[in-house]
Order: structure tokens, then C-alpha cells, then sequence
């Protein structure tokens, strides 16, 4: 109801506009008020896209981030509680029992179901952002199925991102966020082969990078920069696919750059993934001695432990440091404990690639 209420009044508001026009384009009649809200054809402070909308209702201050992330995912974004708990790294009966209080937070505060308005939506942003982060990435990386790209997860992300830097133009990390969507999202035409098949970075056609999307990525990427605060995580995982878009070949890669970002974000946002990440980069710009420390010290943690990410990381490296049975063994195991078939196959391959 309230759609179609804004729809007729912004109807009203262009015949009002067309009737000040002469047949010339001149105005034929006095010019709004500048800077009053009410002679303006749209509201720019309105949440128009349903979908973002509803993320904002959901993620509620009343709630932990964990609990808004958790339970935004489940009830808008639509994920399975699988898919969420290997998002965000924590059992299933975990993410289920967090959902759950959640809703009865939810309740017992009296949380209306409304969107909030223009002066409180900065302290949710950080949950929508979240939430946005966890849709892409499962759509640019399927955790399970027989895909390894999701894309329809993907570009509904991505869509809702650019709303939101048109909502929010003054907020680097919505910018820094869209720049990391553009510039990954480039690389989707050569990620995979004519049967679905993963085909891995060293051996990706870079001529199929989608190069107006990385024109895309890196303008919003410098929206980013240019608010002279510094980049946030999402700002600096961008300026890394930046690294990557711009590069001729994996071994023409700005690895120690790459490595430096990485540190720099464990120390901002902290989490195994990004040491993991860091691993791999340091293994391309010093040597997969230096790496291996950094993966058993994870290994050792525990944080990791139910993902396959780890293990195969491992087999890698030791892959490079000829340590071929122990290789084999990672490789076997992280195929084991992955949840798509595409990427399970791939692991299984370099581990019969060792003989």
C-alpha cells in the first residue's frame, strides 16, 4: 500500500514538473524552493529496493552482529543454515541455536517491523554490509552443490550494493565493498571451463576478465580512497583484487604488495581466513617455507578445523617443498571434508597428480 501511495504521488510530482515546461524546455513557471525536500520528485532518503530494505529492519541493533548476520541470511537473504555455518565458520547446530535466540530477542524487545530512518540506519550498516559480504561470497564460491559459481547470488549482491552506495554516497566501506564485488565478479568468464569445471588462476584466460567491471571496480575503489579516512576491510580486500585485475600473470603479480594488504587487514578485522589467505600470498612472494609456519600455526589453533580450506592450502605447499606423500594426504583429506563437487574434484586431481 505504501508503494503504490509513493508511486501516485511521484506521478503527481512529474505532471507538476511537465506542466512548469514550456514546449521548449524553458520553465514556465517558478522554480521549487532549493534544498526543500518536499519539491523534490523522489525522496533521497527512501529505501525503494525491497530486498535492502528488509535488511535493514533485520539487522537490529538489539541484536549481536553474529545473531544480525545469522538471522538476515536466513530469513531475506534465503540461505540454508549450511550454507550459513560454513560462511561464518561455526557448526550448524551453532548457527541454528543462534538464529533461534534471534527471533526471541526480536520479540521480547518489541522490535518493530519497520525500516529505520536516515539517522539510525549507520549503526545496521554494518550488518548489511555483512550480510551482503556472506551473499557474495557464497554465490562467487559455492560452499556446496555440483556449481562452483552461484552467480545469481552474485549479482543480486552486487545490485544491491550499487543501491546502496546511491543511498549512502558518503560511506567509504559501501564503496569499498562494491569495488571488491566488481573487480572478483570480473574474473567469473574464465573461472570456469565449457563443462562447469573450476579452472584455477595461473590458468585462467585473462582476456575473458570482464574489463568494464574492473573499470567498475577500481572508480568505486577510488569513491573509497578518496574520503582521505583509510580503507576498511572490505576497501582493502578491493585494493587486493585490484592487485590481481591488474596484473599480466599470477607470476606477474604484486605478491609483496598483496602480502602487506593482507597484514594490514588481519590487524583490522582478524580472522583465520585472512591468515590463510596471507599464507598463500606469502608462498608466491618468499617461498612456501614461510608460508608452511603460518598454515601449522593455524593448524595448531584449531580455528579451522572443519574446513576444508586449510588442508588444501597445506597440500600445496608441500606440493612445493616436495614432501609429496605428505601432500597427497592434505589434498585427500580436504577433498573429503569439501562440500562441492567441483571443488572436490579439482583437489582430488592434484592429489592423483602425485602419484
Amino acid at each position: 500500500i505504501d508503494r503504490f501511495r509513493r508511486r501516485s504521488a511521484l506521478d503527481e510530482r512529474y505532471a507538476a514538473l511537465a506542466g512548469r515546461l514550456t514546449e521548449g524546455g524553458a520553465s514556465s513557471g517558478a522554480d521549487p524552493a532549493p534544498g526543500n525536500p518536499d519539491d523534490l520528485p523522489w525522496d533521497p532518503d527512501l529505501i525503494e529496493d525491497d530486498v535492502l530494505a528488509l535488511m535493514f529492519v533485520a539487522c537490529h541493533p538489539v541484536l549481536s552482529p553474529e545473531a544480525r548476520a545469522a538471522l538476515t541470511l536466513r530469513v531475506v537473504a534465503g540461505l540454508s543454515s549450511e550454507e550459513i555455518a560454513r560462511a561464518l565458520l561455526v557448526p550448524v547446530p551453532t548457527l541454528q541455536a543462534r538464529i533461534t535466540r534471534a527471533k526471541k530477542t526480536v520479540a521480547a524487545a518489541g522490535v518493530p517491523f519497520a525500516v529505520p530512518p536516515p539517522e539510525e540506519r549507520r549503526e545496521r550498516l554494518g550488518g548489511v554490509l555483512s550480510v551482503l559480504y556472506v551473499l557474495f561470497t557464497e554465490g562467487s564460491t559455492a560452499t556446496s552443490g555440483d556449481r562452483l559459481l552461484r552467480t545469481d547470488l552474485a549479482y543480486e549482491a552486487i545490485r544491491l550494493a550499487r543501491t546502496l552506495t546511491a543511498l549512502l554516497p558518503g560511506e567509504p566501506e559501501v564503496f569499498g565493498l562494491l569495488a571488491l564485488f566488481e573487480l572478483t565478479a570480473a574474473r567469473f568468464p574464465a573461472r570456469t571451463g565449457p563443462d562447469g569445471e573450476p579452472v584455477l588462476l595461473e590458468d585462467q584466460d585473462r582476456r575473458r576478465w570482464d574489463r568494464s567491471a574492473i573499470r567498475r571496480g577500481l572508480a568505486a575503489l577510488d569513491r573509497a580512497v578518496a574520503t582521505g579516512h583509510g580503507l576498511g576491510p572490505y576497501g582493502l580486500q578491493a585494493a587486493i583484487a585490484a592487485c590481481h585485475a591488474g596484473a599480466p600473470s599470477v607470476a606477474q603479480t604484486d605478491w609483496p604488495r598483496i602480502v602487506v594488504l593482507y597484514e594490514a587487514l588481519g590487524r583490522i578485522a582478524p580472522s583465520p581466513v585472512v591468515d590463510l589467505n596471507r599464507a598463500v600470498a606469502v608462498a608466491m612472494a618468499a617461498g612456501p617455507e614461510e608460508a608452511l609456519r603460518i598454515v601449522d600455526g593455524l593448524a595448531e589453533s584449531g580455528r579451522l578445523s572443519g574446513s576444508h580450506l586449510l588442508p588444501g592450502v597445506r597440500g600445496e605447499l608441500l606440493t612445493r617443498l616436495g614432501r609429496t606423500a605428505e601432500a597427497r594426504s592434505e589434498l585427500e583429506l580436504a577433498a573429503r571434508m569439501c562440500r562441492n563437487t567441483r571443488e572436490r574434484s579439482v583437489l582430488l586431481r592434484k592429489a592423483a597428480a602425485l602419484g
